[in-house]
């Protein structure tokens, strides 16, 4: 991986804690439950945290932006999500619950002139990001702006980790590697155990259909880990999302990239040490 790949990756590991608390934290639930949303389970919220920027979407934009989730899981939750409260409401909600997520979590660095300085170095990437083709970032970057920093920091974790990600989405297209042979995939290369990846609501019956399309294909072992080739391909797809996500992080310099890195230690530490995230996910953060 070069150079530059790998400060792409190292940034996503770094804001993607600072993006995610939101889906974990008490106060984004207390939020949810002030809307009507059950908080039984984190699925009501996260749909309707997630998805707001894009309106009062539908189950297949959802399920299509989504991509890793089963549309049947989809379809239990959007458009019902709606119902609840309309996509405005829960945008106001999501930046109360950012809000009060934030101060719990990062204190009186919130607006500490390192998170200033964090923010202003994070504007510029967020700003060269080209989000032609990238839903989620788009709809995302296209709400205003906040003034307060740990506000304008949550925004910009989201547009460049939902860049990422649509990025991803591109390269898993070009891979030929559909939702649910993502997840074998990658469970297959040990992002995560299998049953992280049972969160995504597809059936067993599906999970095994995909399977043996992976294994025709020579992607797997009858075992159900990746053969050579399985491996290399998921390395491809991870470095053209690497390359697609590098973009926007040129417009810093090594010693602004360097910068940042410092000042966002202190935060993702918070973040991780919450205890709020989950130890393993989907993402495979930390093992791809």
């Amino acid at each position: 991986m070069s150079d530059e790949l790998g400060r792409a990756r190292q940034m996503w590991h770094l804001l993607e804690p600072l993006h995610a608390v939101v889906y974990y934290a008490p106060e984004a639930f207390e939020e949810a439950a002030a809307l009507g949303y059950r908080t039984d389970e984190r699925w009501p919220s996260y749909f309707a945290w997630r998805a707001a920027p894009l309106g009062d979407a539908d189950a297949a934009r959802v399920a299509g932006t989504f991509y890793s989730f089963s549309p049947a899981m989809v379809d239990e939750y959007v458009p019902a999500v709606w119902s609840v409260a309309p996509s405005a409401a829960v945008l106001a909600a999501r930046t109360r619950a950012v809000d009060r997520t934030y101060r719990t979590l990062l204190g009186e660095a919130c607006d500490a002139p390192d998170t200033v300085e964090a923010v202003e170095l994070l504007r510029r990437v967020t700003d060269a990001a080209d989000t032609t083709g990238r839903p989620l970032a788009a709809a995302n970057a296209a709400l205003p702006r906040p003034d307060e920093p740990h506000l304008a920091l949550w925004r910009a974790a989201t547009v460049l980790r939902e860049h990422r990600g649509d990025g991803h989405l591109a390269a898993l297209a070009g891979a030929g590697l559909d939702p649910v042979e993502l997840l074998v995939s990658f469970a297959a290369v040990g992002a995560a155990a299998p049953e992280v990846f049972a969160s995504r609501g597809w059936s067993d019956q599906e999970w095994e259909a995909a399977r043996q399309r992976l294994l025709k294909r020579g992607l797997l072992t009858p075992d159900g880990t990746a053969t050579e080739a399985g491996r290399a391909l998921r390395g491809e797809v991870e470095r053209r999302t690497d390359e697609a996500a590098a973009a926007p992080w040129r417009v810093l310099g090594s010693q602004e990239r360097e910068r940042l890195v410092e000042l966002l230690g202190p935060l993702w530490v918070a973040a991780i040490g919450s205890g709020m995230l989950p130890s393993e996910t989907t993402l495979g953060i930390g093992k791809v």
